[in-house]
């Protein structure tokens, strides 16, 4: 199977929303995902979105103020504290963490030498993702980012990821790579880009037909930012939910890429 659930490699997927119940309404409209509350008053409103029986990500509101409605990419780790020193000490920060959920495992989230933020986990009883690389769940997860060669180097030392680099375009793309498979990417964000966007962690749904999907989203009062288009891997847009959370989806054109 492909890459994941396993140390270094992409483990989980969760949304933070200021309105989880039209989020839950937003995704099983789009994707069919099915949403279940950890029925614990200590979990604080976080759920888990299911496809059929399986876990595909997760969900829960806003816990800071100003805090942005947000998808976020999780990798797994073997200790969230070895790893959160080897981040503080490659000019990363702690956002949060590390600390214990429940017996579910322990977690940590960073922001890399940019900005881009990201989580980890270190799996107990929930060992992250139940299904990827199927229509209607997590096929990849992008880094967008200014500085690829400085992003290199801390996810290199961090992670151990390979990074196999070709240009593209008038940039330069990325595939992160474990074991000579590739599992995530990155894009150099060049001056095409506005000033205003930060760094940041994208994650992509895999669907059957993206127009479809993108045209869906807008019937159920999300927004497309970026149209249809077609790509190498197949076609793609960048879309967002109604209370701004933004996530990409994908139909590939071949068969499916190493993935996740």
């Amino acid at each position: 199977m492909k890459i994941y659930n396993r140390p270094s490699a992409p483990t989980w997927a969760d949304l933070s929303t200021t309105d989880v119940a039209a989020a839950k309404t937003f995704y099983g409209g789009l994707f069919g995902w099915q949403g279940a509350d950890v029925p614990m008053k200590e979990a604080g409103g976080y759920g888990m979105f299911l496809l059929g029986d399986r876990y595909v990500g997760g969900y829960g509101p806003c816990m800071a103020p100003g805090q942005p409605v947000a998808w976020l990419a999780y990798f797994q780790v073997e200790s969230a504290d070895a790893t959160a020193a080897a981040v503080t000490g490659n000019g990363g920060s702690i956002v949060a963490g590390p600390r214990d959920v429940f017996e579910s495992g322990r977690l940590a989230v960073f922001a890399d030498p940019e900005g881009a933020v990201f989580g980890v986990w270190q799996p107990k009883q929930h060992q992250g993702f139940g299904v990827v690389a199927r229509p209607d769940s997590m096929c990849w997860f992008e880094l967008m980012v200014r500085d690829s060669d400085r992003a290199k180097t801390f996810y290199r030392t961090v992670f151990g990821w390979v990074a196999d680099s070709e240009p593209y375009g008038g940039s330069e793309y990325t595939e992160w790579q474990l074991e000579g498979e590739s599992f995530s990417g990155m894009m150099r964000m060049n001056e095409d880009f506005p000033p205003e966007v930060p760094p940041h962690w994208m994650v992509y749904v895999q669907v059957e037909d993206c127009d479809a999907a993108a045209a869906k989203a807008k019937e159920l009062d999300g927004s497309v930012h970026v149209p249809p288009t077609t790509i190498p891997p197949g076609r793609f847009a960048l879309l967002s939910d109604p209370q701004g959370g933004l996530f990409s989806v994908i139909a590939l054109s071949g068969p499916s890429p190493s993935g996740l």
